[in-house]
C-alpha cells in the first residue's frame, strides 16, 4: 500500500481544519481587529477616533469635526 499519500492527505485535511478556524476567529473578532487597527492609525495620523455603533464602524476625525459631532449630542 502507499503510505505516503495517505500521509499527504491527513496533512492537507490539518491545514484545511486550521484554515476554517482561522477565517472563523477572523471573522467572529474582525470588527474588533478593525477597531484597535484604526485606533492606532488615528493616533499617527493625529486625528480622533469616533467609535461607531458597532464593532469595525469606528472612524478617524480631525478635533474639529470631533467637538461638533460631540456638540450634537
Amino acid at each position: 500500500m502507499n503510505k505516503r499519500g495517505q500521509a499527504l492527505v491527513e496533512y492537507v485535511l490539518i491545514v484545511a481544519l486550521i484554515s476554517v478556524i482561522t477565517i472563523s476567529i477572523v471573522n467572529y473578532f474582525g470588527g474588533y481587529l478593525k477597531d484597535a487597527i484604526t485606533k492606532s492609525s488615528c493616533s499617527l495620523a493625529d486625528k480622533v477616533y469616533l467609535e461607531g455603533n458597532k464593532p469595525g464602524e469606528g472612524t478617524c476625525v480631525t478635533e474639529e469635526e470631533y467637538e461638533e459631532l460631540t456638540k450634537e449630542e
